[in-house]
């Protein structure tokens, strides 16, 4: 008969001091953990246990309304996320003619600007969801397509700039790996907009390969390719970035920040409350009813 052992767990000075826990003293997992002891140590009782399965507790509770709040959040996440990226762009990316000028002073506040615009409009997109599935798809996938377009203007002029030439372009020269981010990200676009594969093969990918798994990957690899992009130049524009004065200091990209969550917040809220003062007979909460009632009107 096959039987597992599971995972010893480890007293506090048994382990790095990079993983002790405050007040914590015993119930660690070993860091250098197989994948399997990760599996096994979820169903034994360590100072983890609690946390991982507690993070399955909203979906006791998983309502039409609580649906819809939290893709609201999700929408915020990524509106924020396009911000996030507006800051190293601003500090690392920007092309050397646009220094100081009046786009690179903007272009932090104008990104946040536009996850209110992205917030809202994706928020908005689930009510029509029913009615015009259409109208809320393209409105979705611009809400996320516009802060995308705008935070990589920097990139495109550059690539511009250095499209076609044989020689050095200097401060202008792209690392590959923002090819390979914008490429990714082309794809993540693709595949949200086209639900491709299951399209062309309904019910072959229902489990595995369907397209928004395939968009997480991508979204993903893209996030990675992103973030070494940056790194590179940062490194390979070090000394001259050093000469420049930053468009935004720290001061500034904390109040930037901070009034962004606010505001995302805001509008978050303000989508939750028509929500909850919709009636129960709404179409947006009675999703699963109507379209159970038209297919079989179709039928």
């Amino acid at each position: 008969m096959l039987s597992l052992k599971l995972p010893q767990l480890l007293q506090v000075h048994q382990i790095p001091r990079v993983f002790w826990e405050d007040g914590i003293m015993s119930g660690y997992r070993r860091p250098t953990s197989s994948a399997l002891d990760c599996v096994l140590s979820s169903f034994q009782m360590t100072n983890e246990t609690v946390n991982i399965w507690t993070h399955f507790l909203p979906t006791c509770s998983m309502s039409p309304r609580a649906r819809h709040i939290c893709y609201f959040l999700d929408y915020g996440a990524l509106s924020l996320y396009s911000l996030g990226c507006a800051f190293p762009y601003a500090a690392y990316s920007m092309p050397a003619s646009w220094l100081h000028g009046r786009l690179h002073q903007l272009f932090v506040p104008a990104a946040a600007l536009n996850s209110f615009l992205c917030t809202g409009l994706a928020c908005y997109s689930r009510f029509p969801e029913l009615e015009s599935p259409g109208l809320s798809k393209i409105l979705r996938t611009a809400a996320f397509a516009y802060p995308f377009l705008f935070d990589n203007l920097p990139l495109f002029y550059r690539l511009g700039l250095c499209w076609g030439r044989s020689h050095n372009c200097g401060q202008e020269a792209l690392s590959t790996n923002h090819g390979y981010h914008l490429l990714c990200a082309l794809l993540t676009g693709f595949l949200f907009a086209s639900h491709l594969p299951e399209r062309l093969a309904p019910g072959r990918f229902d489990y595995i390969g369907h397209s928004h798994q395939l968009f997480h990957i991508c979204a993903v690899l893209g996030t990675h390719f992103q973030l070494e992009a940056v790194l590179a130049d940062m490194g390979s524009r070090r000394a001259w970035l050093a000469m420049q004065e930053p468009a935004l200091g720290l001061a500034g990209t904390v109040a930037t920040l901070s009034l962004a969550v606010a505001g995302n917040l805001l509008i978050i809220a303000a989508f939750t409350t028509s929500l909850f003062r919709a009636p129960s007979t709404c179409p947006l909460l009675q999703g699963g009813l109507l379209e159970a009632g038209t297919k079989a009107k179709h039928q």
